[in-house]
């Protein structure tokens, strides 16, 4: 019954929220483009599918996807997973050296690798890219250069959060690169670049890197979940910008070497 109450809850939610943008539509199409709409039946069962699916996916991030990700961060920061000698359910005192979460980076690295390739966001992207460039750019190339570069930028994350080197650094440094390579990429991949950034932080990405942030700050001595667990995203948005680029960069390299 609980989960019930949860989704009726989240679809209420869900429709409030949604009615805004349903009003605003229907003012500037009615009064003031001054036409009806087209295929009105179809557009409103669209809203009632984006009303349910929207709040079924809310309720699956509070059952899943936010408890599971907060739950792997916790274990591959556990002292007894760390340190074998430790016994089970014992607390770190002081963070062990970074190195020592190898097992954390790879699986972050893994996590905003996979779910940036689920990004149905970055999907539509790529598919729009492939029209538009007349098949030169492939939808699966691109979804993986997306898709690295997001899986750097939440490892990154975790890194830092584990050292507690403050965000700052890495933006700048990784703005820097952007700006640069800005200047040497094919001009034309510049703009679906800075846009892939974007995409990759949707639906299915936010959720799994926003709990994995929180569960690590919340298991390492000295670190704080509001100061340190936050930031991540800010990465993973950076991140396949520079890959994206590279990608372009590499490929256009790769052109001029035969011919």
């Amino acid at each position: 019954m609980s989960v019930v109450v949860l989704l009726l809850t989240s679809i209420w939610t869900t429709l409030r929220d949604i009615l805004p943008i349903a009003v605003v539509i229907l003012v500037f199409q009615l009064l003031v483009l001054r036409r009806p709409i087209a295929h009105w039946q179809r557009v409103a069962a669209g809203f009632v599918c984006v009303i349910l699916g929207l709040a079924m996916f809310l309720v699956g991030l509070d059952l899943a996807l936010f408890p599971l990700g907060k739950a792997m961060a916790t274990q591959l920061a556990a002292a007894d997973f760390l340190d074998p000698g430790r016994q089970v359910g014992e607390e770190l005192t002081v963070a062990l050296p970074w190195y020592r979460y190898y097992w954390t980076y790879l699986f972050a690295f893994a996590i905003g690798f996979s779910a940036t390739v689920a990004e149905p966001a970055l999907l539509a992207v790529a598919i729009k890219a492939h029209e538009v460039s007349g098949g030169t750019l492939q939808v699966w190339p691109l979804r993986a250069a997306v898709a690295l570069g997001a899986g750097f930028g939440v490892m990154l994350g975790t890194f830092r959060i584990v050292t507690g080197i403050p965000l700052p650094w890495f933006i700048l440094i990784g703005y820097a690169i952007v700006i640069v390579q800005t200047y040497f990429a094919p001009k034309q991949i510049v703009p679906l670049a800075y846009d892939s950034g974007g995409v990759t932080t949707s639906t299915v990405t936010v959720p799994l890197v926003a709990a994995l942030g929180l569960g690590l700050a919340s298991g390492i001595p000295g670190r704080s979940p509001l100061e340190d667990g936050f930031g991540m995203i800010a990465l993973t948005v950076l991140f396949p910008m520079i890959t994206v680029m590279g990608y372009a960069q590499l490929a256009e390299w790769r052109n001029r070497r035969h011919t």
